[in-house]
């Protein structure tokens, strides 16, 4: 039996068993509606991966897809295939050949093009089955594009977290303004070998950060302030590196003309949610006289995104 039929033979039953993973695509465009329009007809190209939800920032220039599909095993329990795969490695293609980094400016942080790709396992599928197609989609995008891939968390071999790899690689330190990310002004060579890909950057394709955890969740919390220096104040003394609450990850940024925002990244949000990192943020603005809106999440939790993707791919088949 060939290979593509044994794995056509197996998709309902894996799906029943929901063995689904997630990956989150974030893209360094969010402005340009044409460019978005060709990502997302790429990865429409395979009926087997649903777009379940996209994020456009537009004072970030930034996009993020979720995308769900199942993965499928060999007889002795290894992952094998995910359509994810090839649609995540086409919407990639197309953003390297839409996007120019050295023309891209925004309000949020980005190293790439494809500037993160982060793999969740859903429902009763593994992080063990995250990682794996984690670090088959960094060495397809590393040999593919020639971009230098950076592997974290459960794709990494000890695990290292995204914040220390983008912090070593100067991620968070605005280039343009005091507070805007614009163009490519890091070294050509990098010092620190990437886990895939020429150690040399393309300034119009950059770096890609690639890794595999349990679910995170983003919320943000606007600030009616442009005071960008009270808002990062704020956010690090939220954050766990500030001595804050555990598990939670902050930047404070400049939003629109005529406020700022604090991005928050819960690592475990089921242990430290949105109710706490809301309530801490309005304690600490209220001592600055700062007013605070009510955050939002940028994306839907894990059992409605099982859920959307139930109802679309079954659309699809129907």
């Amino acid at each position: 039996m060939e290979y593509n039929t044994a794995c056509k033979d197996k998709k309902k039953k894996t799906i029943d068993q929901s063995m689904l993973l997630c990956c989150k695509l974030f893209i360094s465009e969010s402005r340009n509606l044409t460019v978005l329009d060709t990502i997302e007809r790429a990865a429409r190209l395979d009926p087997e991966s649903v777009i379940v939800n996209k994020f456009e920032d537009r004072a970030y220039n930034r996009v993020r897809f979720t995308i769900v599909s199942y993965v499928l095993h060999d007889s002795t329990g290894s992952a094998i295939y995910s359509p994810l795969q090839q649609t995540v490695l086409a919407m990639a293609e197309a953003a390297f050949g839409a996007i120019n980094l050295e023309q891209h400016s925004g309000a949020h942080p980005r190293l790439g093009v494809v500037d993160d790709i982060v793999f969740h396992p859903l429902a009763r599928a593994s992080l063990d089955e995250a990682a794996w197609l984690a670090k088959a989609v960094g060495a397809d995008i590393g040999n593919k594009f020639q971009v230098p891939v950076y592997l974290y968390a459960a794709a990494h071999p000890t695990g290292k977290a995204l914040d220390t790899i983008r912090r070593e690689l100067g991620y968070y330190r605005p280039n343009f303004m005091g507070n805007q990310w614009a163009g490519w002004t890091m070294a050509g060579v990098l010092q620190e070998k990437p886990a895939e890909g020429p150690t040399s950057v393309s300034p119009t394709r950059g770096i890609a950060m690639i890794g595999a955890r349990p679910w995170v969740a983003w919320y943000n919390i606007p600030i009616l302030s442009t005071d960008v220096a009270a808002t990062r104040r704020i956010a690090r003394m939220v954050s766990a590196r500030g001595g804050g609450l555990p598990t939670v990850q902050t930047l404070g940024l400049v939003h629109g003309e005529e406020s700022t925002e604090i991005a928050c990244m819960l690592l475990e949000p089921n242990q430290i949610g949105a109710d706490r990192v809301q309530n801490r943020v309005e304690m600490l603005a209220a001592e600055e006289e700062l007013y605070v809106e009510k955050g939002y999440f940028t994306d839907h939790s894990p059992d409605m995104v099982i859920e959307k993707y139930m109802k679309l791919i079954s659309a699809d088949r129907n």
